[in-house]
């Protein structure tokens, strides 16, 4: 599967490079792919002392991770108002607080690396695509408020007064954040490396052996015998385990060169919309404005950007349209992504019938680094030899259904 397209904004960046397989190795967890999940659930297990290997076919950071934006939300694809009525209000609710808890998660975690991940707490503004989605805005306002969470209802005027646009209604919150996911990524797993973690890169599985007490999981040059096996290969596990209620389909972003002032852009808020597929738009550090969405049905092909050239347009046009002050902008890179998603807007993370001793992370949907935040948190208490009740929630051969039957 070909993950990326164009020219992604990390790639550059220089990181630590890792030896091949040419062993054959044993351990109490091994950790299959090294983007942002295999990494957080690399960090979390060997900082609670697990014997933990992390295996990646490429190298680290390389896939999905290079074409992540970094925007952190506690809020998600499907508002909490729709996810009551398709799981029920206990599920529903306690999903978007294992949200919340996971961002916080992330800012505890950044802040103790030995790195700067240009981890930033920012607001977020979440506003009305149309006159029709007002209403929208503040029936989902009403909800969260009910189930305390903490957000503010912004009218017209009041979004005017704080930005160059105008837009029906929408809901302000101070409870997300921004991260660099490749210096992220590249920290967790430097870190855990002292912490014990022992990790390879361009060792890809070729075969898996499974026993009454683990798996052993062969390369081209050695072998790994584990008690657990943690899958963290994201959208490519799609490829030879498809999952019924996930889809593929590319999504589209750009980065601007650097724009002298952004003074217009009220506390450097991340930005998105109500419309589905959505527009969402964060600046960066060095003054920079990345802009993504247009989600769309993965191409025949399986190539996520033969649309590119057009889909970079239009975001380049959407920045123009909500900041006409800023005059001309230059893109410096554009890239397109496989992105993937679930019917019922939360992600895939646990146990699958078909693969022994095996545990699945799959964070699909638009805030997967909090997704990969929350399995880690899971699954490092299965390796401690308990299962979470909420594990129950994600799980990969989960039936659809709606309301009262889901609580």
């Amino acid at each position: 599967m070909k993950l990326t397209g164009g020219n992604t904004p990390w790639s550059g960046q220089d990181i630590q490079r890792f030896s091949q397989l040419e062993s054959n190795l044993s351990c109490d967890v091994l950790v299959i792919g090294g983007g942002i999940s295999g990494a957080l659930v690399s960090y979390i297990l060997s900082k609670q002392g697990a014997d933990t290997i992390l295996l990646e076919k490429g190298c680290i950071g390389k896939g999905s991770t290079s074409a992540n934006t970094g925007l952190l939300h506690f809020m998600n694809d499907d508002t909490l108002t729709e996810l009551i009525q398709t799981l029920g209000e206990h599920k529903g609710t306690g999903f978007y607080r294992m949200c919340e808890r996971s961002v916080n998660r992330l800012s505890e975690i950044a802040s103790s690396l030995s790195v700067d991940t240009e981890f930033r707490h920012r607001s977020s503004l979440y506003y009305a695509s149309t006159e029709d989605d007002a209403g929208k805005i503040r029936n989902e306002y009403d909800t969260l408020t009910r189930h305390g969470f903490n957000v503010e209802y912004w009218d017209r005027q009041t979004i005017k007064s704080h930005f160059p646009f105008s837009k029906p209604a929408a809901i302000y919150t101070q409870r997300d954040a921004e991260v660099n996911p490749y210096k992220l990524v590249h920290g967790l797993v430097s870190d855990a490396v002292h912490q014990g973690l022992r990790v390879f890169e361009h060792s890809g599985t070729e075969n898996i052996e499974y026993s009454d007490n683990g798996a052993t999981v062969k390369t081209k040059h050695g072998s790994i015998h584990a008690r657990i096996l943690i899958w963290a290969a994201g959208y490519e596990t799609q490829e030879w385990k498809p999952d019924r209620i996930a889809s593929l389909k590319s999504t589209y972003a750009i980065m601007t060169e650097p724009i002298q002032d952004l003074s217009s852009w009220y506390e450097r808020a991340l930005i998105w919309e109500s419309s589905r597929p959505y527009l969402y738009m964060r600046t960066t550090q060095d003054n920079r404005i990345m802009a993504g969405g247009l989600d769309e049905p993965l191409h025949e092909s399986g190539c996520p950007d033969v649309n590119l050239t057009t889909r970079s347009r239009r975001l380049l046009k959407d920045i123009h349209d909500l900041f006409p002050e800023l005059g001309k902008i230059s893109v410096a890179c554009s890239w397109a992504g496989v992105f993937a998603s679930t019917q019922d807007g939360i992600p895939l993370i646990g146990r699958h019938p078909h693969f022994p001793h095996s545990y699945f992370i799959e964070g699909y949907g638009g805030s997967g680094t909090v997704y990969s935040m929350l399995a880690a948190d899971l699954l490092a208490e299965v390796a401690n030899g308990s299962e979470p009740e909420e594990l129950n929630w994600f799980s990969l051969t989960r039936s659809l259904k709606t309301n009262s039957s889901c609580n």
